[in-house]
């Protein structure tokens, strides 16, 4: 396996690959003196005590609040490897990297570009090389993948399934977004979507004293949370038996009273987008005030009376009583002085009406071009916003995360220093208001209505930065529920333990974008088809599209013996259309449309034509499909 990135996600993807997969592992890596972060894997321990002194003193200085967090770790650094440094991943470095008698590559670099040019390089080298690219631009990532599919095939003399190797293009902004978002948020569900599959994991409370967790379709884990503990063991370095405990058996699960769960509850097929709105222009009633349009109805209701009585009055047609009235309302009419009085009463009135329309017609003109004018720009925290998510940082992750957000409707004020930021113009369009300003300066997250915030989300890259935001978020509000992005595993163990032990019944969590994301590269490394993963705590749970075909521990045996728990569980068997599972109840109309079966009965026997989806745990996975574990199985 060949890695080249310049940031923690290629050591994390490394490390996965190493520690859990068993694999050998050629890291390419710019120049000391030029990487972006050190590597997060394997430092020293020493750091954890000067970083623990950090928080005790940062929480002293914030008086008294509570919080909590954590963060997941790599597991582990095993394996064999080498690590190359080079500026940029160029034809001569990919050669002495190997890639040529590799069996994949992954290409993690933070720039789009760097990685699309390498990944057609590493083609021309290696057509069966399995290629993973991590790529911002999602539309982008889609032409690429077919035109490096397309080549492969070509170079290999035959079609899509003649050995080429195949191209999964990823990206940790999308793969980590849905988790972020839902962590912030009570009651959201975790979702993982990839080519129409939805599948959308609840995080359920605690049931109360006595109660069985509902499973709903199944239970995916056992939550370190309790009644007595909300908290739970989130972010502990060593949980042990306290900590979540990942796809459970029925026993288990039956005796998990009063614990959290985290239960499949809905499984449906999604389809294609919505066609997005053109960017910038306002919606109708956006341009308008509500007191403005009040204002309009009001007159268009008069002149509708006034029509109605010149009809009664003259006995004319309605076209006809409507067109003289507007002549009168605009004073272009002749004077009624020869007409009856009620005439005259009905021409003097509707003058009036006329004079009352000018301004408000004038009034409507300026805030049409008040509004278009101010979707340009960056709007303000309206007054008596209340119940919000604060968002810290519009980088990529920001980015998808604010997009998270408002897709499920929720109020959402950023916060970011750099006006040039990435995700400004997606706050623009949107017509989320954005606070500019360094959040460490006073008053900055006053500005972003901090006091009356529901979440706080701590996105940045920086994680000082984060943990400041968070404790100065806390003395103003102590139970606002926050999320924290902390890249070091060492400092979020460290800043968890402290201010755990400081303030035990705090909800805050903290997360790792590199730790989210680098299961799904490895998986997608290894050949398979990884949908995505969902976090539980400071562990990540994998859902993955696998053949059953040579694999012992599923070919020839029942659901319910293939079902292994805290490694791996079948959740459903996909089928041709018009075509169902042996022993199922019945082929409803929803698994033909879906061409997938869910809830299987534990008697029915998988057969090596089958192709499942699955949910499993890192090492369940690695242990699944790892090569080693499969000698004469090519992969």
């Amino acid at each position: 396996m060949v890695v080249c990135g310049d940031d923690g996600l290629a050591h994390r993807l490394a490390a996965e690959l190493r520690g859990v997969y068993r694999e050998q592992v050629t890291l390419v890596v710019p120049p000391s003196g030029r990487r972006v972060r050190q590597p997060v894997v394997g430092r020293a321990r020493a750091a954890s005590a000067a970083l623990r002194d950090m928080v005790n003193a940062a929480v002293n200085r914030t008086g008294n609040s509570d919080a909590t967090g954590g963060t997941g770790g790599t597991g582990g650094t095993g394996g064999t490897g080498r690590e190359l440094e080079a500026t940029e991943p160029t034809e001569d470095v990919l050669a002495d990297a190997g890639v040529e008698r590799a069996t994949a590559l992954a290409l993690v670099y933070d720039d789009d570009e760097t990685n699309i040019r390498a990944a057609l390089t590493a083609r021309r080298l290696n057509p069966r090389l399995q290629l993973v690219l991590r790529l911002y631009n999602r539309r982008l990532g889609q032409h690429i993948e077919e035109l490096l599919d397309q080549s492969a095939a070509l170079a290999s003399g035959g079609g899509p399934g003649s050995g080429s190797g195949s191209t999964t293009v990823l990206s940790d902004a999308d793969t980590a977004a849905p988790a972020l978002a839902a962590t912030a948020l009570v009651g959201t569900s975790k979702v993982v979507e990839t080519d129409g599959l939805l599948l959308r994991a609840v995080e359920r409370n605690p049931p109360r004293p006595g109660e069985v967790a509902d499973p709903g379709l199944c239970t995916l884990a056992l939550l370190s949370a309790t009644s007595n503990d909300p908290a739970g063991a989130d972010g502990s370095e060593d949980s042990g038996e306290n900590g979540p405990q990942l796809l459970p058996d029925a026993a288990a699960v039956e005796a998990a009273t009063g614990r959290g769960t985290v239960a499949l509850e809905q499984v449906s097929y999604s389809g294609p987008p919505l066609p997005a709105g053109r960017a910038g222009v306002p919606a109708f009633g956006e341009l308008f005030s509500r007191r403005l349009r009040w204002s309009l109805a009001g007159l268009a209701a008069c002149v509708v009376a006034l029509a109605v009585a010149l009809m009664v009055v003259t006995g004319d047609h309605p076209l006809h009583a409507t067109y003289v009235t507007l002549l009168d309302l605009f004073s272009i009419n002749e004077p009624a002085h020869n007409a009856d009085i009620g005439r005259q009463i009905l021409q003097l009135l509707s003058g009036f009406v006329g004079l009352l329309l000018l301004p408000v017609l004038l009034a409507a003109v300026l805030e049409a071009l008040g509004t278009f004018r101010s979707a340009s720009t960056l709007r303000k925290p309206p007054r008596g916003l209340g119940g919000h998510v604060v968002l810290l940082g519009l980088g990529k992750i920001g980015t998808r995360v604010l997009t998270r957000l408002r897709e499920m409707d929720i109020p959402v004020v950023c916060v970011e220093a750099d006006p040039e930021a990435r995700g400004m113009a997606t706050a623009r369009r949107l017509r989320v208001p954005v606070v500019l300003g360094d959040v460490t300066q006073e008053g900055v997250l006053e500005a972003a209505k901090i006091h009356r915030a529901h979440s706080l989300l701590a996105l940045t890259s920086v994680d000082t930065t984060n943990l400041e935001a968070v404790l100065y978020a806390r003395s103003v509000r102590s139970r606002l529920r926050v999320v924290l992005r902390l890249y070091d595993d060492d400092f979020a163990t460290a800043v968890y333990r402290t201010l755990r032990a400081a303030h035990p019944r705090a909800l805050t969590r903290s997360r790792s974008v590199t730790h989210l994301a680098a299961p799904s590269f490895a998986g997608a490394m290894m050949g398979r088809q990884i949908l995505g993963a969902i976090p539980v705590e400071r562990r990540v749970l994998l859902f993955a599209a696998v053949e059953v075909a040579g694999h012992p521990q599923l070919e020839g045996k029942t659901v319910g013996e293939a079902f292994r728990a805290g490694a791996w569980r079948v959740l459903a068997l996909e089928v041709s259309d018009g075509e169902r599972a042996a022993g199922a109840d019945s082929p409803s109309e929803g698994a033909r449309e879906s061409r997938l079966v869910w809830e299987l009965p534990g008697t029915y026997v998988l057969r090596g034509s089958d192709r499942v989806v699955l949910a499993a745990t890192r090492r369940g996975l690695a242990e699944l499909l790892g090569r080693r574990a499969r000698r004469g199985v090519d992969v």
